[in-house]
């Protein structure tokens, strides 16, 4: 029997007041059920009006020694005892979602400027973006310098959430993309596959496309065949929630699937709300285990990766 990860995640949480915790960054050992808050985001020097509209931390990623995690307009470098290192803000970091390392390149979906940005992992600076547009002619693609003052309108047409690259291009989303978008190295857009609308986390996997259907509180694979497998995101009593009484758009609601990591060729964690992360198995077609960090249903899993060090919860 395969033996289960330890996974790192991140929280927001939906409407929190100044003093209140904003979400966190934890770590999740599956193997023997257990979870470390490791980041409580409750800083009172956190700038309360430049942290989005889910305040808390999102996307993740390493490179080398150092956890990368970006904060809704702030890139932020940690090191393995989880204290901030350093960190890099730009005119066009708004409302980031996931990020991703690729090479010597991180990419960041900066959500507020319908833009992906790219950070150079060498040089430490913002160096490119990509503004991405839709018309009736199809997709379009922008370079600009994040440096300079010429840029994209803030916009958030599209809610790009999502991004990916491997040495086949680039490949972004969103929940109003309706689409997997696919970007070559000359910088060309075509629709890769089309997506329902509200999905978070799509990405190729198995001859096919993996992603949150947000919408339908479901995790998602579809072969280029057509064929599909699926599964339920985890819910719970209403009685067992709690901040239940705050009107409707101030927090996420029970069921929300974000957050996605592949595992290997089958397994799969899947992040929800109330902070819930789900390991799914495609060949069992079962839920394999399930982890709740919070009943808050203002508090939403948003980054996962597997945790690739030596570090324990309990050291």
């Amino acid at each position: 029997m395969k033996k289960l990860p330890i996974i790192l995640a991140t929280s927001v949480v939906r409407g929190s007041q100044q003093g209140e915790s904003h979400g966190g960054i934890y770590l999740v050992d599956f193997e023997n059920q257990a979870a470390k808050m490791m980041v409580d985001w409750d800083d009172s020097g956190i700038d309360f009006s430049g942290r989005g509209w889910d305040r808390g931390l999102r996307g993740i990623e390493y490179h080398g020694d150092e956890i990368f995690i970006a904060a809704s307009d702030e890139l932020f470098v940690y090191n393995q005892s989880f204290e901030i290192k350093r960190s890099y803000k730009n005119p066009f970091l708004r409302h980031a979602h996931e990020i991703f390392k690729f090479e010597n390149l991180l990419f960041v979906a900066s959500t507020g400027f319908d833009s992906i940005l790219v950070f150079d992992l060498d040089s430490d600076a913002f160096t490119r973006g990509i503004y991405i547009t839709k018309n009736p002619k199809g997709w379009k693609s922008q370079l600009f310098d994040p440096q300079s003052d010429e840029g994209p309108p803030m916009g958030n047409n599209l809610h790009l959430n999502n991004v990916r690259c491997n040495k086949r291009g680039l490949f972004a989303s969103g929940l109003r993309t309706n689409a997997l978008i696919y970007m070559d190295s000359d910088l060309n857009v075509k629709e890769y596959c089309s997506l329902p609308e509200g999905t978070h986390n799509a990405r190729p996997f198995n001859n096919g496309v993996l992603f949150n259907d947000t919408k339908s509180d479901c995790i998602r694979l579809l072969s280029r065949e057509g064929e599909e497998s699926h599964f339920v995101i985890p819910t719970y009593p209403e009685d067992t929630l709690t901040h239940t009484d705050l009107d409707d758009s101030r927090i996420a609601r029970q069921g929300f699937a974000r957050g996605l990591c592949v595992i290997d060729k089958d397994l799969i964690a899947v992040g929800s709300s109330p902070s819930t992360i789900s390991l799914f198995d495609f060949d069992q077609k079962k839920k394999v285990a399930s982890v709740n960090l919070s009943m808050d249903i203002r508090n939403a899993i948003h980054g996962m990766e597997v945790w690739p060090y030596e570090r324990l919860l309990d050291s």
